[in-house]
């Protein structure tokens, strides 16, 4: 690497950490704001609500470093166009291909902490804040959102509403099926916690079993349940895919793909943190075409406005094809890739046209 590489990397580098640190103290005072309405409930105090601010600025950087980057290679490669900088460099023979791969090994870089950040130090720290914050609040509390998790294993049918520890998991319902496929059984447990080698333990459990015009009832008691389904791949489905690491997705696409079960909403998931991964490279692209050219000689504010604009932009785009996965069950690794791939034609397309 040549000092002129060098340079321009620190450049765009040091543009892209100044607005990520801008834009984590607006996120980190949101959340904190947000957390006003929980301080005093149990013993979730001031001290928790910062902590757990604190625990969540990895993820919201992991989210944030597209635009970052988008906007802070505008900043970075717009201040050496403002400084006829590039100009000079321009002047001596340097070609646009030049600038351009120079451009991605800041990428590169910025790449690699995007990978650490969501395999690595986000989504285990998100959930340590999620945890503190509810066993602060409560002594018992429910971590799934919405219906909870839906795992098939053979003739089971199993519904975990939530999980309130490492192996404990409330309100689980197992239907049980016949080789026919007929329903013989529904069962209600108010608690069931992971034993040793496949079995769990069901609390307060009800059953309901059908035969014939018949309903056997059973009243309440404990219930010995022998599953494949372990308490850490429950741990994993109760969970927001966004919040997933990609092997963890991998790991539930390829159970939901064995059990015949829908598994669109992972898969989209899981290319699309490949997709958003490597659409760094491309917002950084992005901006050599306007730091040549229209916003040569603009301010600071002009190309701040851009890349917001055009980072919100990507960041809808992407919202509404995941809406769209899921209720037109369209082709989850299509759609997955379709804001990367657009914003790759529009980058290398104004790319080719600079001169």
């Amino acid at each position: 690497m040549s000092i002129l590489d060098r340079y321009v990397v620190r450049t765009i580098l040091s543009s892209v950490v100044l607005v990520m640190l801008v834009f984590l103290m607006l996120g980190a005072l949101a959340v904190l704001i947000d957390q006003q309405d929980d301080i005093g409930i149990g013993h979730y105090t001031a001290w928790s609500a910062l902590w757990y601010t604190l625990l969540n600025l990895p993820q919201q950087a992991y989210e944030l470093l597209p635009i970052t980057a988008l906007i802070g290679a505008l900043l970075g490669l717009g201040s050496l166009a403002r400084g006829s900088e590039l100009t000079v460099v321009r002047s001596t023979g340097i070609s646009v291909a030049r600038i351009a791969g120079t451009t991605l090994m800041a990428a590169a870089l910025l790449i690699g902490a995007e990978l650490v950040l969501g395999e690595f130090l986000g989504p285990p720290l998100q959930e340590a804040a999620r945890e503190q914050k509810a066993f602060s609040k409560l002594s018992n509390v429910s971590f799934g959102t919405g219906s909870g998790a839906w795992v098939r294993d053979g003739n089971l049918i199993l519904n975990v509403a939530g999980q309130s520890g490492e192996r404990q998991f409330g309100s689980m319902q197992i239907f049980q099926l016949s080789p026919g496929h007929e329903l013989e059984s529904v069962g209600l447990a108010g608690r069931a916690t992971a034993g040793a080698k496949g079995k769990w333990l069901l609390s307060d459990y009800v059953e309901s079993r059908f035969s014939d015009d018949t309903v056997t009832a059973t009243p309440p008691m404990q219930r010995i349940l022998e599953s494949n389904v372990t308490a850490g791949f429950l741990g994993l489905a109760v969970q927001d895919p966004d919040q997933l690491t990609m092997s963890a997705l991998w790991r539930l696409v390829s159970y939901y793909r064995s059990n015949a079960l829908d598994a669109r909403e992972y898969v989209f998931a899981f290319w699309s943190r490949i997709a958003r991964t490597l659409a760094i490279a491309f917002c950084a692209l992005l901006a050599i075409p306007f730091a040549l050219g229209p916003l040569r000689s603009a301010g600071t504010g002009t190309r701040m406005l851009l890349g917001l604009l055009l980072g919100i932009g990507f960041f809808l785009l992407q919202r509404l094809i995941e809406s769209s996965t899921v209720v037109f069950a369209l082709n989850p690794v299509v759609l997955a890739w379709l804001p990367t791939a657009l914003l790759a034609a529009v980058s290398l397309g104004l790319l080719a046209k600079t001169r």
